[in-house]
């Protein structure tokens, strides 16, 4: 399966151009059964992203935008009155969906917000005192606008924390920009974008995440880099929630690498892109300096 997975990932690069390493990023926070968040100014390709990556994985996908008035029922769903039946009948929002872009998140309001809490935590929902649980595999990807747009929201502490990756495209390269020009557009390649992996499939290789070795000198190193964001006082500390999302993200990127253990460039790839956003909730996404000063001031011993 880690053929298909590759195929996949091939697949991607000729939809999003020049964003190789992204794909890959986003590609190990679905293995490692996190959220993505993403992060950058309008019409990047963030959409695009989120909708290729459902077309290619074979999973049914919802896009939500997000908006001021947009209110949790909206989002969840509600129970409606049938007439006939003469009981109430519930209608599943958006959310009952593999994949769900929240397009636009921080432009609703925190209550509409906080809704995707339980679903992203627990992977399931209650709604009118009844707990109804997600498909599976269940995986958000949330795009923001950078907060000095107008009519944004910044994201709580406690919400940034549930999304294991943030990401941003940024601008393409000039050659990759250029084939984008003088090429068909990118929603007509998408549409040609078959799924090479099914559901079942994914759900196997989140499970061999599980099995990929790690040392205990790997896990010491990961742990001194937490420890320094607890000493310091320009930071925020890193939680034990935050410390097994690095190491369960490690594991993915090795597994996508095609190795059954966790090396340290692992774990230097992918902390930059789980730690910042918990290090610094008002940080931009493009720019990693306080998760790249942990990586430079801790020794890596491996």
């Amino acid at each position: 399966m880690l053929a298909q997975l590759h195929q996949v990932e091939q697949s991607l690069n000729q939809v999003i151009l020049g964003k190789s390493s992204q794909i890959r990023l986003a590609l190990c926070c679905l293995l490692a059964e996190g959220h993505l968040l993403l992060e950058d100014l309008p019409g990047m390709g963030k959409t695009t992203l989120a909708h290729a990556l459902a077309n290619s994985l074979g999973l049914s996908y919802r896009r939500v935008q997000f908006t001021s008035d947009l209110l949790p029922g909206d989002l969840v769903g509600l129970s409606i009155y049938d007439s006939r039946s003469q009981q109430f009948r519930f209608q599943p929002g958006p959310i009952f969906s593999q994949v769900l872009l929240a397009d636009e998140i921080n432009r609703a309001s925190p209550k509409t917000q906080s809704a995707l809490l339980e679903a992203m935590e627990e992977r399931q929902v209650s709604v009118d005192g009844e707990t109804r649980p997600l498909p599976s595999p269940f995986f958000v990807i949330a795009t923001q606008n950078p907060l000095f747009h107008a009519g944004t929201s910044a994201l709580p502490e406690s919400q940034l924390d549930r999304f294991m990756f943030r990401l941003s495209l940024g601008f393409p390269e000039r050659e990759a920009e250029h084939e984008l020009l003088r090429s068909d557009n990118r929603s007509s390649r998408l549409n040609l974008l078959s799924a090479q992996l099914s559901p079942e499939q994914l759900n196997t290789l989140q499970l061999a995440v599980d099995k990929i070795n790690t040392s205990d000198a790997l896990i010491d190193y990961l742990l001194s880099l937490v420890s320094s964001s607890r000493q310091r006082r320009d930071m925020l500390p890193l939680s034990p929630r935050a410390s097994k999302a690095v190491l369960r993200a490690a594991k993915a990127y090795a597994l996508i690498n095609s190795r059954d253990y966790v090396s340290a460039e692992d774990v230097k790839t992918v902390f930059p892109f789980v730690a910042e956003h918990r290090l610094d909730p008002t940080s931009n996404a493009r720019e990693c300096k306080l998760s790249a000063m942990l990586l430079q001031q801790t020794p890596c011993p491996l």
